[in-house]
Parts: structure tokens; C-alpha cells; sequence
């Protein structure tokens, strides 16, 4: 049986099996210690009996007045462990402790407009798009001219204190705001 436990610094030498997917965005080590530094009830891992990590999320609270709400920074499962409800377990964590502990409004997330396997998945979480952010994610690889060339869809969940659900916007995919406003 698979553990869900708090993130520990520790854990960024054994994630590479999940790193390493295209789909995952990674950061530097200081980022990963500030977010574990900073919100750690908002940090998870889910381990194997082996000890070998198969997903984890990090998260954080921001946000003022009527837009406090959790952040969902990265959740990612190794593609091996793919399909067992696991970035459900971590995210419905993430969205009890924003509601519980941290009393926000709503969670928030931004996936590419082109993951429509991840999509899917938070719009049957409850998750729904509340605007398209032109070129947030950056490919500055050859041939990209040194911009930002992929749209995300910025999306949200309602919690319990967000009871008029004014988190939710009907037509969120044709709200389209450049990247330089968010």
C-alpha cells in the first residue's frame, strides 16, 4: 500500500522518475526549499512500499480579499503510475487544507491549453477554465526566438467560502489576457 505523506527536502533526491516527463515543469532546488519552507501543509508526496516516489504536489496560499485562494504550483505523477487516482489524493489534500486551514476562496491552477489528458481530469475534479493566458509557458529552446510560445488555461475550483461561486466564469476559454498581465 502507497503512503501520502508531507514533502521533505529529502525527497528531491529521489524524483527524478518524475521530473523527467515532458509534461512536468521543474524548477531549482531553492525553489522547492521555499515552497517546503513556506507552505508546508500545502507540499505532498505519494510513495510506493519501496520507498520510490510516484507523484507529488506543492502548493501555496496567495492572494488578497475575495481572491485569497490555494495555488496548485505543480502536480505531477510518474507516467508509471499514471491512472490510479493518485494527482486526485494530492490535489483533493491540497483543496481541504486551502478550505480548512488557510480559508480560501477557491484553488487555482495552470496547465498547457495542449494537455488535454490533464484538462479532463480537473474539469472531472470540479476544476473550470477561467481564462486562456497567452505564452505562459516558455520553450526558449532552438527556433523559439527567445519567447514564450505556449497558452495556458488558468483554472479553478470553488470551496465553502466561495458559496455565490464567484470563482466560476461560463465562457473562462474565450477570456483571453496576455501573459505580462496575470
Amino acid at each position: 500500500m502507497s503512503v501520502l505523506r508531507p514533502f521533505s527536502a529529502s525527497d528531491m533526491f529521489k524524483f527524478n522518475n518524475i521530473n523527467l516527463d515532458v509534461w512536468t515543469e521543474t524548477y531549482g532546488l531553492s525553489f522547492y526549499l521555499n515552497y517546503l519552507s513556506t507552505w508546508p501543509d500545502l507540499c505532498y508526496v505519494q510513495a510506493a512500499p519501496s520507498g520510490r516516489l510516484m507523484g507529488y504536489i506543492l502548493g501555496n496560499a496567495e492572494g488578497s480579499n475575495n481572491d485569497w485562494h490555494g495555488h496548485v504550483t505543480a502536480l505531477t505523477v510518474a507516467p508509471e503510475y499514471r491512472r490510479l487516482s493518485i494527482a486526485r489524493k494530492l490535489t483533493a489534500l491540497l483543496e481541504f487544507v486551502s478550505d480548512t486551514v488557510y480559508h480560501a476562496f477557491f484553488v487555482d491552477l495552470f496547465v498547457r491549453c495542449k494537455n488535454e489528458v490533464a484538462i479532463e481530469m480537473y474539469e472531472g475534479m470540479g476544476y473550470s477554465v477561467w481564462r486562456r493566458i497567452r505564452e505562459y509557458y516558455g520553450t526558449l529552446g532552438l527556433g523559439s526566438r527567445g519567447r514564450d510560445e505556449e497558452d495556458a488555461f488558468d483554472m479553478r475550483k470553488p470551496l465553502s467560502r466561495d458559496s455565490s461561486r464567484r470563482s466560476v466564469r461560463p465562457n473562462g476559454r474565450e477570456m483571453i489576457v496576455d501573459h505580462t498581465g496575470v
